[in-house]
C-alpha cells in the first residue's frame, strides 16, 4: 500500500528568542509534526504580516494589528500568543523626551502593520511622523540621532539602556492603567482558513511545541539563545518568560477580550478600517 502523502505546511515566525522558544519542541523534532510535512520560515513579523495578507503560509506569527486586515482569509489560535501582562513595547529616545515634545518628533518603528505600531498610535492619539526601521536596528537609530525616538520589541526592550536610551513609556504598562488591567496583545498564530479540519490539528501540533517547551525549559532556552542577539542566559530566560506563559498555552476569554477590545478601539481611533470578527481555534 502507498503511504497517504503528508500535507506540506509552510510555519512563520519570528527569529528571536521568545518564538525559537515556542517552536523548538518542532524544530528539534521532539514532537511528532504528523500528518504534516514542515518547513518553518523565519522572518521579521512585518515581513511575515505582509506575507499573510497575500495569504502565502498555512500558519504564521501575525501581529495582533495586521488581524483588522486578515479574518477573512485567517483564523487566530488560542495556543501560541505573546501577550504583555503589564510590560510590552518600550518607546525610547537619546534626549528627555515627555509625550507632549513628542508627538511632533520623527519616530522609528519596526513596522506600520505591528502591534507597537497600532499601540503608540493609540497612546499618542493622532497620527505620528513614522519611520519604518528593521526592528533590530531601532535601537542604535535612535541612538545615533536618526530619529529622535524609537519603539523597540523583541529584547531589545531589555537592553535599550546599555545604549544610554531613555524610556519614554512602556506601552503595555499604559495600556493595562488605562483599560482595567487587561493584557496588551501583541502577537498570534495564525492559521489560513482554507485548511479545514487541519487547522485544529495545527493548533494541537502547536499547543505540544509550547508544552514541550515549558516541560523541558533548560534545553528550549538553549536553543532560544541561538537567537537573542547578546542576551545572556539571565536575561534571555527573563524575556521568554514575559512573552511564553499560561497567555501562550491559551488565550482564554480575558486575551479574547483584550484583542477584542484593542481592535475595537483602533477601529474608533480610525487607525484600522473596522474590527474584524476573528475566528479563533482551540487546541
Amino acid at each position: 500500500m502507498h503511504r497517504e502523502a503528508r500535507r506540506r505546511v509552510r510555519i512563520g515566525h519570528s527569529p528571536d528568542p521568545d518564538d525559537a522558544f515556542m517552536f523548538y519542541g518542532i524544530a528539534s523534532g521532539r514532537v511528532s509534526v504528523d500528518p504534516f510535512e514542515i518547513e518553518q520560515v523565519l522572518e521579521d513579523i512585518e515581513s511575515l504580516n505582509g506575507r499573510a495578507l497575500r495569504g502565502e503560509l498555512e500558519l504564521t506569527a501575525a501581529s495582533v494589528h495586521a488581524c483588522a486586515y486578515l479574518a477573512d482569509r485567517y483564523a487566530v489560535l488560542e495556543c501560541g500568543a505573546s501577550v504583555g501582562d503589564g510590560y510590552g513595547p518600550v518607546v525610547v529616545s537619546r534626549d528627555p523626551l515627555d509625550r507632549a515634545r513628542l508627538l511632533d518628533r520623527r519616530i522609528a518603528v519596526p513596522g506600520r502593520l505591528t502591534s507597537a505600531c497600532l499601540a503608540l498610535r493609540l497612546w499618542a492619539g493622532r497620527d505620528l511622523d513614522l519611520e519604518v526601521v528593521p526592528f533590530d536596528r531601532i535601537p542604535e537609530h535612535v541612538a545615533r540621532g536618526r530619529a529622535d525616538a524609537g519603539v523597540l520589541i523583541h529584547e531589545a526592550q531589555l537592553t535599550f539602556e546599555q545604549l544610554g536610551l531613555r524610556r519614554v513609556v512602556d506601552l503595555g504598562s499604559w495600556w493595562a492603567a488605562t483599560h482595567d488591567g487587561l493584557p496588551l496583545p501583541l502577537g498570534v498564530n495564525a492559521v489560513r482558513r482554507d485548511l479545514g479540519e487541519d487547522m485544529a490539528r495545527l493548533a494541537r501540533l502547536l499547543r505540544s511545541s509550547v508544552s514541550y517547551g515549558l516541560e523541558h525549559r533548560e534545553e528550549a532556552l538553549d536553543h532560544a539563545l541561538r537567537f537573542a542577539r547578546g542576551l545572556d542566559r539571565r536575561l534571555a530566560d527573563g524575556f521568554v518568560s514575559r512573552y511564553v506563559n499560561h497567555w501562550t498555552i491559551e488565550l482564554g476569554e480575558r486575551g479574547r477580550l483584550a484583542i477584542r477590545t484593542f481592535l475595537e478601539e483602533a477601529a474608533r481611533a480610525g487607525a484600522v478600517p473596522a474590527a474584524p470578527r476573528l475566528e479563533f481555534v482551540a487546541a
